[in-house]
């Protein structure tokens, strides 16, 4: 009884993360081309005449598909950060880009901690091997790394929500370093998104490559190594003995 009552538990429990990943699945298949720029593009004007009419709703809706595509991890996400340019300008448009994406990333980091985070997060503290050590690096540093994963653009943004969980995060920790981690980037998609009118008036396709001119990332990667600087003199002080 005590048997199938813990595997029903263990279950239950993983039920949030088979959902995420069952979703994540059917989306890349069902709904590759509906959430897309060309879709965008074909229906802007009567988005925008929704908008006109129903604002407070559409930004409701806006959040809630945005905070769905994130959290199933849906194809789209970066088409959404534009939409949320293109139809609320770059405020209140970059808030609730912010504000969708931290809540879906939320979603996903605990549905993967209920899973598998507690469980894993104590058989690393509990090993003496390569995965105890990483854990604790990672402990001492968790403001840092974290900023870190949300902040280079080279970490893909499901693995940046899953990983923490993994690892043990405090929930309000995820959360806080989230929210001001994806800042930078957001803002300069957002700001993208505002510019689409005159995109779409012209026939073309938006410049996403904006992200990596010097202008943009320079100021990113300046915010890098901000955050890493303290994991690099702690690093210096422990060789040091200090």
């Amino acid at each position: 009884m005590t048997t199938r009552t813990d595997a029903k538990g263990s279950l239950a429990r993983r039920l949030p993360l088979l959902a995420v990943i069952l979703a994540a699945v059917l989306g890349a298949f069902f709904l590759r081309g509906h959430l897309s720029f060309d879709a965008l593009a074909e229906n802007r004007e009567r988005l925008l005449a929704f908008r006109d009419a129903n604002y407070a709703f559409a930004a409701l809706a806006f959040l809630g598909l945005y905070v769905a595509v994130v959290a199933f991890s849906l194809p789209g996400a970066t088409v959404m950060t534009l939409a949320g340019g293109f139809l609320f300008g770059i405020l209140p448009g970059a808030l609730f880009n912010v504000l969708a994406a931290t809540t879906g990333a939320t979603g996903i980091f605990l549905a993967a901690r209920l899973g598998l985070g507690d469980r894993l997060a104590a058989r690393m503290n509990a090993s003496e091997g390569i995965a105890g050590r990483i854990k604790a690096g990672i402990d001492a540093n968790q403001w840092e790394t974290l900023f870190l994963v949300r902040l280079v653009p080279a970490v893909p943004f499901f693995v940046a929500n899953v990983l923490p969980a993994l690892f043990g995060v405090p929930l309000w920790r995820y959360v806080v370093t989230t929210f001001l981690g994806i800042v930078p980037g957001t803002v300069v998609l957002t700001s993208v998104g505002a510019g689409l009118g005159e995109v779409f008036a012209k026939g073309e396709t938006p410049d996403l490559g904006i992200v990596f001119q010097p202008h943009v990332l320079l100021p990113i990667l300046g915010l890098c190594l901000l955050a890493a600087l303290p994991i690099l003199l702690k690093a210096v002080r422990g060789r040091k003995g200090l």
